[in-house]
């Protein structure tokens, strides 16, 4: 199968780039939308590559690169009584969320604000760009990965 291309959002001070890089790898868990779910179960495969987007900062934008290193396993979260992502209709055996594995691969050597993403008319359909596109996890085409990471000087 063919590589796929990702853009994942996360508010950076609750986990940006920074704590990917420290951390080297993560299970992406939390996520509470079905359609992103499905993403991760269905769609995401090991070796794809994530845009890591910084949301809720001043200013938003694409501060670096993940890969996919492990397939959509249950979301552990769900099943912790004392997380905020508990879900008292998943079991063990029925888990209702799933995550993926994304690993650090690099950071922009230039940070890509939402403004720059915006103005430049080879993005213009990116969904991140759409009005009222707020999903936590994109499907994004190749031209426009790897025009990003030509920006973010990669």
């Amino acid at each position: 199968m063919a590589k796929r291309y990702w853009l994942i959002k996360s508010e950076p001070i609750t986990y940006g780039i920074d704590h990917l890089k420290k951390d080297g790898k993560t299970l992406w868990e939390g996520v509470r939308n079905f359609q992103a779910r499905n993403f991760m179960m269905k769609d995401m495969q090991i070796g794809d590559e994530v845009l890591f987007y910084h949301s809720n900062a001043e200013p938003p934008g694409i501060a670096g690169i993940a890969t996919i290193s492990d397939s959509a396993q249950p979301d552990p979260t769900q099943f912790n009584k004392k997380s905020d992502y508990y879900d008292k209709r998943a079991t063990s055996e029925k888990p209702m969320w799933f995550c993926a594995e994304l690993k650090f691969k690099n950071k922009f050597k230039k940070f890509i604000p939402l403004d720059q993403l915006k103005s430049d008319p080879k993005l213009k359909d990116m969904l991140v760009l759409k009005r009222g596109q707020r999903l936590s996890i994109q499907p994004v085409t190749p031209a426009e990965f790897s025009h990003i990471c030509h920006q973010g000087e990669l």
